[in-house]
């Protein structure tokens, strides 16, 4: 059984003042199976955050399914919700309590409490290196402390799937390769793990990769496989006019352009030696 399983996903924003409507997911599916660690890759409004709000039932797609080991997301979200484990890029820690009061609130909402609540909350603080800090308010840590703290939080009631929104953001080097060595270990377990990140290494780390893009997934598969799939260096052109420019480099040098907005991405063997010559055609900016 999948332990996470997305058909056709929609989810549409009304017009809110100045703003239009705006659809952030359109037709998007996937599935992971149970034990799985799942990355999500993709440029900032590309749909992630819509889609992990949409899969931590903190709101119903506008069309479309999803279910978590078999429960459906819309028909019975209260039963989706104890077996997650949720960390969103926005803080949820409260400011004014200290770092093990937030931890022992958080495992009473999941029904814990007691020693075993304790000695979960101590196991977690010496696994995140803050035991020193378990009297301290959260107010005065840091970003990247208030960020293990999140993650602890999440993980107090041993979720079975966990999503994480950017989880290594605000961490140094070191927390990052110790978060990181704790997902796989939690993967070896049989936690299911779905993260979204814009790092190509943690992307390396995931069995599957999708990368969201305007709503859609342009491109699924493992690492290796999404890897090979590229046919060269992978170019990018900011130009205005860029429909025009896309239509000029087809004819002249017969490959066609991806246009997102006023940038142009594509594939060369040899993208060193196109960019002088697509640099006099344009009036942009050209990298690899």
């Amino acid at each position: 059984m999948s332990a996470v399983e997305a058909s056709g996903l929609v989810h549409d924003y009304p017009a809110k003042g100045k703003s239009p409507a705006r659809r952030a997911l359109d037709g998007v599916s996937f599935s992971v199976p149970e034990g799985g660690l799942f990355g999500l890759l993709g440029p900032n409004g590309g749909g992630k955050s819509t889609l992990f709000r949409i899969l931590a039932t903190a709101f119903a797609p506008t069309a479309g399914r999803a279910s978590i080991l078999g429960r459906d997301l819309v028909a019975a979200p209260a039963s989706v919700r104890p077996l997650l484990g949720v960390a969103f890029q926005s803080p949820s820690l409260d400011n004014k309590l200290t770092v093990r009061e937030n931890l022992v609130h958080g495992g009473r909402l999941y029904g814990l409490g007691g020693a075993a609540l304790a000695a979960r909350i101590d196991e977690l603080l010496a696994r995140y290196r803050l035991s020193a800090r378990a009297g301290d308010a959260c107010a005065t840590l840091s970003g990247g402390l208030r960020r293990r703290v999140e993650l602890a939080k999440c993980l107090l009631h041993a979720p079975k799937v966990l999503l994480l929104d950017e989880p290594s953001t605000g961490l140094d080097p070191a927390a990052r390769r110790d978060l990181w060595d704790h997902l796989l270990a939690l993967k070896k377990e049989g936690t299911t793990i779905l993260t979204t990140t814009h790092l190509m290494d943690e992307g390396d780390l995931c069995d599957r990769v999708a990368i969201l893009d305007q709503g859609k997934i342009v491109a699924q598969g493992t690492p290796a496989e999404l890897k090979s799939a590229i046919g060269g260096d992978v170019i990018t052109i900011e130009a205005d006019g860029a429909s025009a420019l896309r239509d000029e480099i087809t004819a002249r040098f017969g490959v066609t352009p991806r246009a997102f907005g006023d940038v142009l991405r594509l594939e060369r063997a040899a993208g060193a030696a196109f960019i002088p010559s697509s640099r006099r055609h344009s009036r942009g900016a050209c990298a690899p």
